[in-house]
């Protein structure tokens, strides 16, 4: 039988995109709900509804009773056999309810309820389907710019890009079709709100695994990925196939799949760096363009210092930092840039540290009594006083301070000569089934004085990246 509950549960049914059986049990408990409150009890009833007519019959059993007690429960013997002739006392009778015995305002209550039910298990089905989806891109027309988000439509689906997740510099216009990754779904007031992103690193990683099939194959790996959203990006790949190259698969000929990926991320400027379990490697590959002649890594305390050419110091920093700071976020470890001629000097001091004075030759053994009579042991107390400071020492006049100073400078210079200059980071990987060295004492004195000085010159690489972004 035809009703207005009917009527709108055919119009639900062919709007929306709900289970017919889902339907038809939101339709049953909304129809039970409307005979308790008529009748107190829906014990005795049955509810028929015919998905395809969109028709509801509503049967109330009852039995015959001699004297009617309960008139929800029992029927007269005379009022039965108006209907079935056949029955008798203590027979079961069924009744026959029409939907619009339970009167208007019932049944509009019953309507609002449906389609409130109705709404209720969109938004569950909405957060089930795309809770399944996180992490996949789509496609969706800007319906409106707001201050602090865009909303989009997508499959008749509205999701929303937070202002963190959008690309800053990137305009957006009312109608403009614009594709991102569908990062998160969560609860709301108003339901679920599905929250898509074009700044979140993981859209970059899908990107790469469309235009890179050798990526989405798992030929290569995508080791690390870090963002300045719309500026550069930093992107570690590894091979597993030995006969394809990582880097060159992902740029591809002419660069034409990088330049892709590029351009949808408003012209981000990509690099793409070979993975590297050696962490002195990886960082100094981290840090292109600039090119390290020298990576220190404590390991222990994820700290590092790359040691650059005096005039590769502020490629090495970026603008305002970023090229640093993007290593950094790669590799894992805080990584601090030490000019070269500041590193030299660092390792001429720590050199002259510890040498006893008495290997500087062409000392006397009265020049040698005095200094050490004025407290000088070391090559390096000799270099912190100066002329006027070996002059102050008692004995020792201008002509004996001046000659000690030529002897000191020749000292340096024979050092110079004998001993090579610091080697520069190996690019090669280690062969297979060689161990990588364990780091000697030494080496580990080294990292921490080159941690000290790097301190001593954070201010100066500031004034380095104040310099580079005011260019």
């Amino acid at each position: 039988m035809k009703s207005e509950i009917a009527e709108a549960f055919t119009q639900i049914a062919k709007e929306k995109s709900i289970d017919k059986a889902q339907l038809s049990e939101i339709l049953q408990s909304v129809v039970m709900n409307m005979i308790k409150k008529k009748y107190g009890n829906s014990d005795n009833f049955d509810i028929f509804i015919n998905m395809e007519k969109g028709e509801i019959e509503i049967h109330q059993n009852k039995v015959v009773a001699e004297t009617v007690i309960d008139p929800n429960t029992q029927i007269d013997l005379d009022s039965a056999r108006k209907i079935e002739p056949d029955l008798d006392i203590g027979d079961e009778f069924m009744e026959i309810i029409t939907p619009e015995s339970f009167g208007r305002r019932l049944i509009i209550t019953a309507k609002q309820n449906l389609n409130q039910r109705i709404k209720d298990e969109e938004k569950r089905l909405l957060l089930e389907e795309y809770q399944n989806r996180v992490g996949e891109i789509i496609l969706g027309d800007i319906r409106q710019i707001n201050r602090n988000e865009i909303y989009l439509n997508v499959d008749r689906t509205e999701v929303v890009m937070p202002k963190k997740e959008q690309i800053e510099n990137e305009k957006y216009r009312r109608g403009d079709h614009v594709r991102g990754i569908i990062k998160e779904v969560v609860k709301t007031n108003r339901g679920p709100e599905i929250i898509v992103s074009r700044s979140d690193p993981n859209f970059l990683i899908r990107l790469f695994e469309l235009e890179v099939p050798e990526i989405y194959d798992g030929i290569i790996e995508i080791k690390a990925v870090t963002r300045q959203p719309g500026e550069r990006a930093k992107i570690a790949v590894y091979s597993n196939d030995k006969r394809i190259d990582a880097v060159g698969a992902c740029v591809g000929m002419k660069g034409i799949r990088i330049q892709s990926v590029s351009r949808e991320l408003n012209n981000e400027k990509i690099d793409v760096i070979p993975w590297s379990s050696e962490p002195e490697v990886f960082i100094t590959r981290s840090l292109s363009p600039a090119k390290p002649v020298r990576v220190l890594v404590d390991e222990p305390n994820k700290r590092a210092i790359a040691v650059l050419p005096d005039d590769q110091v502020s490629l090495g920093i970026g603008r305002g930092g970023q090229n640093r700071r993007l290593s950094g976020r790669l590799t894992g470890y805080e990584v601090e840039i030490v000019k070269e001629s500041d590193y030299r000097r660092m390792v001429d001091e720590q050199r002259l540290r510890d040498v006893p004075i008495a290997e500087l030759e062409g000392l006397t053994e009265s020049m040698l009594e005095k200094l050490k009579g004025g407290n000088i042991n070391t090559i390096k107390d000799l270099h912190a006083l100066g002329k006027d400071g070996i002059m102050g020492i008692k004995g020792i006049g201008e002509k004996t301070a001046e000659k000690i100073l030529t002897l000191l400078e020749e000292h340096g210079k024979d050092r110079a000569e004998k001993e090579p200059e610091a080697a520069p980071v190996a690019e090669a990987e280690p062969k297979a089934g060689q161990d990588k060295p364990a780091p000697t004492v030494a080496a580990e004195a080294e990292v921490a004085e080159s941690h000290e000085l790097a301190e001593e010159h954070n201010a100066s690489d500031d004034d380095a990246e104040d310099d580079d972004s005011n260019r």
